[in-house]
């Protein structure tokens, strides 16, 4: 499963939390059509089959596909001056 760093958790709560999401929101993760990248988006509620990810008041949907390719990985983030960034990397 996924896993998320300290940063992630404060960056997805507020970015969440900023937006205006009801409570059942969250971020979700997608592989792009062509299955070569992972894409991020804000969703209201995670989609039938999605990986539900809930720590902290963080909430992170991984869509089936990208579940699998996922799993050994950590999801982070850091702040940098164009804003949050965010980076998988993969779990040790």
């Amino acid at each position: 499963m996924l896993r998320l760093t300290d940063n992630a958790k404060a960056a997805i709560t507020g970015i969440t939390s900023q937006s205006g999401l009801p409570d059942t929101g969250g971020v979700r993760l997608s592989l792009t059509p062509d299955a070569d990248e992972v894409e991020m988006s804000l969703s209201p509620q995670p989609e039938t089959g999605d990986e539900v990810i809930d720590e902290d008041g963080a909430r992170v949907f991984v869509e089936e596909a990208a579940s699998t390719l996922l799993a050994e990985h950590m999801l982070d983030a850091e702040s940098g001056p164009d804003g949050i960034g965010f980076a998988l990397r993969k779990a040790s």
